[in-house]
């Protein structure tokens, strides 16, 4: 049986928001590529780890916590870093007619869908790793099946981050177990090829 390559796709913010609902809020200072490792089958190897976010910039204190775990994962290695944005819009109460304005993420799904398309022409993968409950993401991975009928796509849920849509259409679906999340840790600190020590904001650790 001949080794399979796989790249995992990971959109950060559906992870995240799956560790808060789980409780798992001690497991953010995640080591994405040995989470991804933590995935394999027998037989497989890690080729690739991408990982998609947006930085904040409409809070200082979160800013400076994503930062420094961003600044962590890059100074490990092993992966790359696809950036989207946030968009502000307007925002209104339904019931009390208040106006606010209201951030939302912008092209992670898009970026996935172009990557995962552009990795598959390019022949990097033999299995794509999808961690996202992101049910947008099914027409990429239903492409990505016709041009490629001899590549998986797999879809690995975050925790309380199901998709019935995901899982119709991928070669195979399961959700993280959260064993696997909490024994995929970053070192603290972790260290930059300058010696500065990036360590884990509090309660990112248990």
């Amino acid at each position: 049986m001949a080794i399979e390559r796989v790249v995992g796709y990971i959109d950060g913010y559906n992870l995240y928001y799956g560790l808060l609902d789980a409780k798992l809020r001690t497991s953010r200072w995640l080591d994405l590529v040995a989470l991804c490792r933590a995935l394999l089958e027998p037989r497989q190897v890690l080729a690739d780890v991408r990982y998609f976010t947006s930085r904040i910039k409409n809070n200082r204190d979160d800013s400076a916590r994503q930062g420094m775990y961003l600044d962590a994962l890059t100074a490990r290695g092993g992966l790359t870093i696809d950036y989207g944005h946030f968009l502000s819009q307007p925002a209104r109460c339904r019931s009390c007619g208040a106006t606010w304005r209201r951030s939302e993420e912008k092209k992670t799904d898009v970026n996935i869908a172009v990557r995962l398309l552009e990795d598959a022409f390019d022949d990097l993968f033999d299995v794509a790793i999808i961690v996202s409950g992101d049910s947008d993401l099914a027409p990429p991975i239903e492409s990505v099946q016709r041009r490629f009928p001899d590549k998986r796509v797999v879809v690995a849920h975050p925790p309380k981050r199901p998709s019935a849509e995901l899982a119709r259409v991928a070669d195979a679906a399961y959700h993280i177990n959260p064993s696997s999340i909490r024994s995929a840790r970053l070192p603290d600190p972790v260290v930059q090829a300058n010696g500065y020590e990036l360590r884990a904001p509090q309660g990112w650790l248990p």
